[in-house]
């Protein structure tokens, strides 16, 4: 089979490139660099079933012909991590609404199949201002509740909610198939430190004897989803007639406070490191708003494709600590 990749030399799509070529596949991935790296494609980049393509999914002359030589089309494009996303707020706006169009149109124009990423960030506060008492977790026809236009938090969740609605109504006026997933923090080797990512910045402080740094007063939860769980469920749902024209959530239902994962990273490399929390403000200026818990409900995902996690928190941390450790 011939796939293309859209943000193929990213975290998800290098090791997507690798899973798929690993599984006899053709893979052709377009990426401009902006937050994906070269390097991620090292081990593939000689793969005689492997081509990587240098530029922006906003332009259709790259892009046209990909598609039309592919069977399936991931496309994984996007601005990753909150500190990006706040530093770069146009970009994040016009690469991910207008790469969109680009792709979806010749998707359809040439009867591909595709898989479309989207975020758990489309649920802004849901969980925050909805429930209390903090017991639920998010599911695919929840209501979305975001804050105001003037931070630029929400610009990237509104925009992959256009994404969704733009997959969504070809689904439903033209029979253009696609499937959408829902990405909650998906975390593993490879995976950079830079623009805000929280697990390789508190291992690699953890393995330097620096503190963790914690952005906020660390009781906001999260739940973190191993790259290989997330690889089973996105090629599993490409591939599922069943799951055409839906939407899914790709994640971990299990939570944990920040302050909490910090702890963990500590014991887990056995560190003296301590730790410190600063404000949001201090970390990303004025305006921003976080929310306090973002948790997947994955029932639907586990009724599409009997799908059960393969990592628990502990063996997702120590993956990416003996990563780290050889890394330096």
């Amino acid at each position: 089979m011939n796939v293309f990749i859209t943000g193929g030399a990213g975290f998800i799509g290098s090791n997507l490139a690798e899973n798929l070529l690993a599984a006899g596949h053709h893979v052709q991935v377009l990426d401009n660099l902006s937050t994906g790296r070269k390097e991620n494609l090292d081990t593939i980049l000689s793969h005689p079933g492997f081509q990587f393509h240098l530029g922006t999914v906003t332009d259709a002359t790259l892009v046209e012909p990909l598609v039309a030589w592919a069977d399936h089309v991931y496309h994984l494009a996007a601005p990753v991590g909150v500190k990006y996303i706040m530093d770069n707020p146009v970009l994040t706006i016009l690469d991910n609404v207008r790469g969109m169009d680009v792709v979806i149109a010749a998707v359809h124009k040439h009867n591909k199949r595709m898989l479309v990423a989207s975020t758990s960030e489309v649920y802004g506060r849901s969980l925050d201002l909805l429930d209390p008492t903090g017991q639920r977790k998010l599911k695919e026809d929840d209501y979305r509740v975001e804050g105001t236009t003037t931070n630029h938090r929400w610009a990237y969740a509104n925009t992959k909610s256009m994404d969704e609605f733009l997959a969504l109504a070809y689904w439903k006026q033209y029979g253009t198939r696609s499937v959408i997933v829902r990405f909650f923090n998906t975390v593993g080797p490879r995976q950079l430190s830079l623009y805000g990512m929280v697990i390789p910045n508190f291992v690699k402080a953890a393995l330097s004897g620096e503190d963790l740094v914690i952005f906020g007063d660390g009781t906001q939860k999260r739940s973190f989803l191993h790259v290989n769980d997330a690889l089973r469920a996105i090629t599993g749902l490409m591939g599922s007639d069943a799951a055409l024209g839906q939407v899914f959530n790709v994640g971990n239902p299990f939570e944990i406070t920040i302050r909490e994962l910090a702890e963990r990273v500590i014991a887990l490399t056995g560190s003296t490191s301590g730790i410190r929390c600063i404000s949001y403000e201090e970390a990303y200026g004025k305006g921003f708003e976080d929310m306090n818990r973002r948790t997947a409900d994955i029932s639907k995902l586990r009724n599409a494709l009997g799908f059960e996690l393969g990592y628990d928190l502990d063996a997702l941390l120590t993956d990416i600590i003996a990563y780290h450790r050889q890394a330096v």
